[in-house]
């Protein structure tokens, strides 16, 4: 039987950092994942260049049943510790719009860093390898917990005073995803806020969709909101349309903030005033509704959204039409019949419940030396590097605390 000070299962963003944090502090720590590759997320994110973290991070980017926990992690270790990182290792970037930073060349950089840093301190990494089971060890003379793993068709026992489990959420079951920390989770007694898929297209009901099925491919920048009053949230990006319903990074902000059932509503003119000009077409003018709207849309969109209405010359309607259909340009709203799936989405929403857990360290509050960190937490950020950054923050905090 092995005997380690800390053993991490899972090695993504977030197992790889809180491995090398606390190895660098001096503790034994072995790094287990089941896959064959190392951090297949991280390789794949960013259309293979990782969109690695975000200039403009903040708790207000993330949501959580408990939304001040992220705060803690957030302060402690920022982009500007993560960029000083890369930056030791030469790893080239670039900033994209609304604070995204990406590599110049490859996601392999970011991957090839995190491995270095857990070699150079010392971690011994195993892969692939399970972990069939995991007992609590409670006796006068020691505390921690006992690990079963396979690996290569032997059997063997890992004893460790520390576990963290940094195994992800269900997002992109094509490259592994389970929901192992969940059940973890489960099995020591912490709550579990219900999972469901973030970051994800939305999808509309077959026959009420049919008309903009024809529409796959067109994209525009568009107001998104859902919710009211309180829990109203809205996002100005691109939406596009596709076979099933929408998608685009203002779809996939939204879809975090969607309740099922809920409708949402686009803004397709932002910024202007449709009513206003409309009206002011109008006068003397021969040309149908459907012009004046193919000049500001794509020509496709203009048609199908107006239906009938397309062919109707400005002239010949109603100032009140005129002004009722420029408010629904501003607030087209629509409900989803669902999402794409966990196969489509980015990442989980949901996960362990941050009230069982210690803002600074990860650790369970009931379950001394069981940590929790990165996606299998109740901490879900926007698209732009957010997650990222989650993972970032919750690994440095949790390895600090080793």
């Amino acid at each position: 039987m092995q005997r380690i000070d800390v053993a991490v299962i899972g090695a993504g963003a977030a197992g790889m950092m809180c491995a090398a944090v606390a190895a660098q502090r001096g503790r034994s720590v072995v790094l287990i994942d089941h896959a064959s590759k190392l951090a297949e997320k991280i390789r794949i994110s960013g259309g293979g260049r990782c969109n690695f973290t975000n200039r403009r991070v903040g708790p207000e980017n993330f949501i959580s049943a408990n939304p001040h926990f992220a705060r803690s992690a957030l302060a402690g270790y920022t982009p500007d510790d993560f960029l000083a990182l890369i930056k030791r290792y030469g790893i080239a970037w670039h900033e994209k719009h609304r604070g995204q930073l990406f590599c110049d060349e490859s996601s392999e950089d970011i991957i090839n860093m995190l491995r270095t840093e857990c070699e150079q301190a010392g971690v011994q990494l195993r892969m692939p390898c399970t972990v069939d089971q995991i007992a609590k060890i409670e006796s006068n003379d020691e505390q921690g917990f006992e690990l079963s793993l396979s690996q290569d068709g032997a059997r063997s026992t890992l004893t460790v005073t520390s576990l963290v489990i940094a195994t992800g959420g269900l997002a992109i079951p094509q490259l592994g995803s389970t929901d192992y920390g969940l059940k973890i989770a489960r099995q020591f007694g912490l709550k579990v806020v219900e999972p469901r898929p973030a970051l994800v297209p939305l999808t509309f009901d077959g026959d009420a969709w049919a008309d903009f099925v024809p529409l796959a491919g067109i994209a525009l920048e568009t107001e998104v909101c859902t919710g009211e009053g309180r829990t109203k949230q809205s996002f100005l990006e691109d939406v596009l349309f596709t076979h099933r319903g929408l998608s685009g990074p203002g779809i996939l902000q939204i879809s975090s903030y969607w309740q099922p059932g809920q409708p949402i509503s686009l803004d397709l003119a932002h910024g202007q005033n449709m009513s206003q000009t409309l009206l002011e077409a109008k006068s003397g003018s021969k040309q149908q509704i459907g012009t004046l709207l193919g000049s500001l849309w794509p020509k496709r969109l203009a048609e199908r959204w107006l239906g009938d209405d397309a062919s109707k010359r400005l002239a010949d309607m109603p100032d009140r039409y005129l002004v009722e259909l420029g408010k629904r340009i501003h607030a087209w709203s629509i409900t989803p019949n669902g999402t794409a799936g966990y196969k489509k989405a980015e990442v989980m929403r949901g996960g362990v419940d941050t009230r069982g857990l210690d803002q600074r360290s990860m650790q369970a509050k009931t379950v001394p030396g069981l940590h929790f960190i990165g996606e299998t937490v109740d901490v879900t950020g926007w698209l732009g590097g957010y997650n990222f950054q989650w993972a970032w923050s919750s690994g440095f905090a949790c390895g600090s605390s080793l």
